[in-house]
């Protein structure tokens, strides 16, 4: 049988499924599941190629747009200390050493994407991520502008990990005992359970608050279901 390439509305349906594939190799790169290494950089870089070429064949696909521009965002900040891919908090990065270039593509990306109208999931976290991009130190991060983007996001794409995130901005925004009431709410939470991201969240704001005794128990579970994690991967 002979290769053909997919072509109107037979393009369109399969869309969905290579854009996915291409968001699952980018975050794997990002944020490693498995092996020593925090990052896989050249699983970046290739995620990003391979959406260059699809972005080129779908210049009016808000969703490639938004795709793409949301990876040359993070592609650009993740920054490490002096051991190989030690992971440096956001707040304590040298935002001097980003990739300029990556990020004035990202913004020219995120310019293209919102002149072709619409909203999507990918476009909110994208315009999260720029916040970050134009802030030149992090007392410029417009915090207030990422509450909004982040209820505009949960009322999209619902979901425990975009209320988290949501929470974190909150407490940037408003003080620690703000996301901490928010971030009570997700507790019970069955699908966040096991997440470890979520005691993690709860001890720094109860650190930030004096509370230390809670936030040491806090950050002992995260430590603890971090390592089942991958002990399990």
């Amino acid at each position: 049988m002979p290769f053909e390439v997919p072509r109107g509305d037979e393009l369109a349906a399969r869309l969905s499924s290579v854009l996915e594939v291409l968001y699952l190799i980018f975050n794997e790169g990002y944020t490693a599941t498995a092996g020593d290494d925090w990052m896989r950089p050249a699983l970046c870089e290739e995620a990003l190629r391979l959406g260059a070429f699809w972005l080129s064949l779908l210049q009016r696909s808000r969703r490639s747009v938004a795709l793409w521009r949301s990876w040359r965002f993070k592609r650009h900040a993740r920054a490490h200390g002096p051991a190989l891919w030690e992971p440096i908090l956001l707040l304590d990065q040298d935002r001097g050493r980003w990739d300029q270039l990556l990020i004035r593509r990202g913004l020219a990306a995120l310019d293209h994407a919102e002149k072709l109208g619409g909203t999507l999931a990918l476009a909110l976290q994208a315009a999260i991520a720029a916040c970050h991009a134009r802030a030149r130190t992090p007392e410029e991060t417009d915090w207030a502008r990422i509450v909004a983007l982040y209820e505009a996001l949960a009322q999209l794409a619902p979901s425990p990990v975009v209320e988290l995130n949501r929470a974190v901005a909150v407490a940037m925004a408003l003080g620690p005992a703000a996301g901490l009431a928010l971030v009570d709410a997700l507790n019970s939470e069955p699908s966040l359970k096991a997440y470890h991201l979520l005691p993690s969240v709860r001890g720094d704001l109860l650190r930030k608050l004096g509370r230390f005794e809670e936030a040491r128990v806090e950050f002992e579970r995260a430590a603890t279901l971090r390592e089942m994690d991958a002990n399990a991967s």
